[in-house]
């Protein structure tokens, strides 16, 4: 046990808990050799809030430069550089404070004025619609939504007639088997224009004719595009092919729901009223089921109703495929499964093949009047 007549010294003695030593500059610390990575980075709090080096320290270091380097030193008195050392280890930590909180209110200021100066956030140089028109010439046909997205007026500019006439000239080859309606004698014509021209790519263009050939008889997965799509035309007919025995044909021709916005707005972005009837297409959004089978099937009347199921399973013969579709009078809401009790039920079996063609595809059946 410590001496009763001493108390006051013991306490004195014990460091008090949180407190932490702070470093004083020092004049004679301050040479080229006694700068260490410390006083840049990882410094202690306590000594240098802000992590820069005091300010005494910096000309003291600077003036040390000077001399070695041979040249003339600073004015200021040694004396001074002292005092000043002094205080501003006590009153640096203010300062990186007050700086820090001014140079902030000054960025935000800086950011608000630009924004007032350029509401829109713009701040490219915008060239004119010709300029855009001649380097549409030379973008690929898969590359033309990509350049569409630069902005608002290569956007307009495959809006155009123009855009439409230019691509298909440029992809134009007499041995291509085209249509009637895919003829250059009828491009001529702006209705469906842009439809057209599509139509006439998978014709003529190299590599959106391999896409379409490449689609297998029976397709890997069963297609779920066509969810709550509805039934606009029914029909089917009779096959005469290679086989002795002949197939029948059954189509089933569906438009795509379109999809909803939270703005409670169907539509998206609209071309300009004067490239209207370019634009316009009777098949936007539609899309035909070819089913093949080896027999002829009662099929019942399924057109005007939502398609809301579609299997494609190994039929009983094990040899050959079986496909199933339901049709139901309402669309199903997402995550719900369709009542098969209520809707009606297509089984069709033995299949030989299934094809989901898009309106674009060379097999799909348009009007000619189109």
């Amino acid at each position: 046990m410590a001496p009763r007549g001493r108390p006051a010294a013991a306490a004195a003695a014990m460091p008090k808990r949180g407190a932490r030593k702070r470093l004083k500059f020092r004049a004679d610390d301050v040479c080229s050799e006694r700068v260490t990575v410390a006083d840049y980075a990882n410094s202690d709090p306590a000594v240098v809030k802000s992590g820069r080096v005091k300010k005494a320290v910096a000309n003291a270091v600077q003036q040390e430069v000077k001399s070695l380097c041979g040249l003339e030193a600073s004015c200021v008195p040694a004396e001074e550089v002292l005092s000043v050392s002094g205080e501003s280890c006590d009153s640096s930590d203010e300062m990186d404070t007050k700086e820090s909180i001014n140079g902030r209110a000054a960025s935000r200021k800086k950011k608000s004025k630009r924004h007032k100066e350029d509401p829109d956030g713009g701040g490219g140089e915008e060239y004119p619609i010709d300029i855009w028109l001649l380097l549409a010439s030379y973008i690929r046909p898969e590359d033309i939504v990509r350049f569409s997205l630069i902005c608002k007026k290569a956007w307009t500019v495959t809006c155009t007639a123009a855009f439409w006439t230019r691509l298909y000239r440029r992809h134009y080859s007499l041995d291509a088997y085209l249509p009637l309606r895919l003829r250059p004698e009828s491009m001529e014509k702006l209705h469906c224009l842009r439809a057209c021209v599509i139509r006439s790519l998978y014709h003529m263009y190299e590599p959106f004719a391999a896409r379409v050939s490449r689609n297998p008889a029976i397709p890997d997965s069963t297609p779920s595009t066509l969810k709550n799509s509805r039934c606009l035309l029914f029909w089917c007919k009779k096959i005469e092919g290679n086989r002795q025995e002949a197939m029948w044909e059954f189509n089933f021709k569906f438009k795509k729901q379109s999809p909803r916005f939270k703005s409670k707005c169907c539509k998206g972005l609209q071309p300009p009223i004067q490239y209207e009837e370019v634009h316009t297409n009777p098949d936007q959004d539609c899309c035909l089921l070819q089913i093949t089978t080896f027999n002829f099937i009662f099929v019942p009347i399924v057109m005007g109703m939502t398609f809301t199921l579609f299997t494609i399973n190994v039929s009983t013969d094990m040899r050959h495929h079986r496909v199933r579709l339901v049709f139901q009078d309402a669309p199903v809401r997402n995550g719900k499964k369709p009542r098969l009790e209520q809707g009606v039920q297509v089984v069709l079996d033995p299949v030989h093949s299934v094809r989901l063609l898009d309106w674009w595809h060379p097999q799909y059946p348009f009007s000619p009047k189109a």
